[in-house]
């Protein structure tokens, strides 16, 4: 594409729906029946949803023809065939098991390899993968460099695993470290990518002490594309090209495909060693369904195939990239601060620092959340204390390192103006951001809090 002329959404739009367009007055009871929660509020009241970019893709008109020709024999059918064949030629790994989304994949190897007492080393966890690998009474540990923990640093690979604390890590835990990960791109500390140069390194470190290395794999194009733009050596290399050797760097991988499988519900698991594979398939279909199909229809797997095919069209690629980082310029030229530089998939406001007003225990991530609702209609998602943060022995909350919120942008469904229309409100919201108060937590489920958890605003 001319990188003098605007970068257009690579595609053409047939099929449409309709945007709820709803007053503050219509949002504020909404809002609050839903306990403060934008988990909890109705996808029909949401104008703008950026909740996640997970399983919110539009789908291409190739990946819905591949849906009617699909095989759904219970075992063995023709279209887990072609889907375990894309990953396998994708991966480089022999083994392929599907799951009906990325946290089951969790659950299976959490509940395959993992006993109380174990530890985890990753750049960061995210929500999910924690809660597996703490249900079970195991440790999950953050490794990312200091630079991933600081929202203004401009570091280009901010997703990094430390490596010195990965060495002393492995070396002083290594009979409590059943296998080591890293997420690419890095989703909790702002969709940040993860070098080339840092995933070998990591890599012979676990291979070092003869740690398997499982990569989280979510959003590994958007990671490899970041590599060939910010990685000097990695330049001229495409981005299959590099999407291969960061595979073949790891022991296998795990994948909710609901993001860069651009479909709306999948996953898989895929290793190069069957060591675990027997018990992963027995856990599978106790709980999943039988090896080929793992809880998802034929015609999942058929729409899966041909996402793993197109997400690596740099062209997407370059158009995905390029809406972060616009809605992160035009956020910041009005005073809204956000982590740098941008990520991939979402747009992350550091709220601590916009609202330096409210105490990280009060939640200002979730106030910030809560008026971009109110005021735009935009839904979401706190990413700081409201969804880490620990509670202290009496009962207090203690404040996670970051106050977050994600606007996570589906794929292939927003257009660009959509974005100009959110912006010239967002002045408006900058104007008033003194008014906005904090929150407290009225009701604190055991795991995964953000989902179910409900609040009321201070004062």
């Amino acid at each position: 594409m001319d990188k003098h002329r605007t970068i257009i959404e690579p595609f053409k739009i047939k099929v449409v729906e309709p945007l709820t367009l709803l007053t503050r007055a219509e949002r504020e009871p909404i809002l609050k029946a839903a306990g403060y929660n934008l988990f909890l509020v109705a996808a029909k009241d949401v104008t703008f949803d950026f909740l996640t970019d997970s399983g919110t893709t539009a789908m291409s008109a190739n990946q819905w023809g591949a849906m009617m020709v699909a095989d759904e024999s219970y075992a063995g059918s023709r279209s887990f065939e072609k889907f375990q064949t894309v990953v396998q030629k994708l991966t480089g790994y022999s083994f392929v098991i599907p799951t009906h989304q990325g946290r089951a994949a969790e659950r299976l190897i959490c509940e395959a390899l993992l006993k109380p007492g174990m530890k985890v080393p990753s750049n960061n966890h995210f929500d999910t993968t924690r809660a597996n690998i703490e249900f079970v009474g195991a440790e999950a540990v953050d490794l990312v460099i200091e630079e991933g923990r600081n929202p203004r640093s401009n570091h280009p690979f901010k997703g990094n695993i430390d490596l010195e604390r990965l060495r002393t890590f492995c070396r002083e835990h290594r009979a409590q470290i059943p296998f080591g990960m890293i997420t690419i791109t890095n989703n909790t500390g702002g969709g940040q990518p993860v070098s080339l140069e840092n995933i070998r390194a990591a890599s012979a470190i676990y291979r070092e002490y003869g740690i398997p290395f499982i990569i989280d794999a979510c959003r590994f194009a958007e990671n490899s594309y970041f590599i060939k733009l910010r990685e000097p050596a990695q330049a001229t290399r495409s981005v299959r090209e590099i999407t291969h050797e960061v595979f073949s760097l790891a022991d296998g991988c795990m994948m909710s495909a609901k993001k860069d499988g651009l479909v709306n519900i999948g996953g898989f698991i895929a290793l190069n060693d069957s060591t675990w594979i027997e018990t992963l398939r027995s856990l599978l279909i106790l709980t999943e369904g039988f090896p080929t199909y793992g809880g998802l229809a034929a015609r999942d797997l058929e729409a899966l195939a041909v996402g793993l095919e197109e997400v690596l069209d740099e062209r997407y690629l370059e158009y995905r990239l390029a809406v972060s980082r616009y809605l992160a310029e035009r956020m910041n030229a009005l005073g809204i601060p956000t982590v740098q530089p941008p990520g991939g998939h979402a747009v992350y406001i550091d709220a601590r620092e916009f609202l330096p007003h409210i105490a990280p225990a009060d939640l200002p991530g979730q106030s910030l959340a809560c008026e971009l609702y109110l005021s735009e209609g935009i839904r979401s998602c706190e990413i700081g204390s409201g969804m880490f943060g620990k509670r202290n022995p009496d009962g207090s909350l203690q404040p996670a390192q970051m106050e977050l919120v994600r606007l996570a942008f589906p794929r292939r469904v927003y257009t660009q103006s959509h974005f100009d229309y959110i912006v010239e409100g967002l002045a408006d919201l900058v104007k008033g951001k003194s008014k906005l108060r904090g929150y407290r937590i009225t009701y604190d489920p055991p795991f995964l809090r953000h989902f179910t958890a409900r609040y009321e605003p201070l004062g």
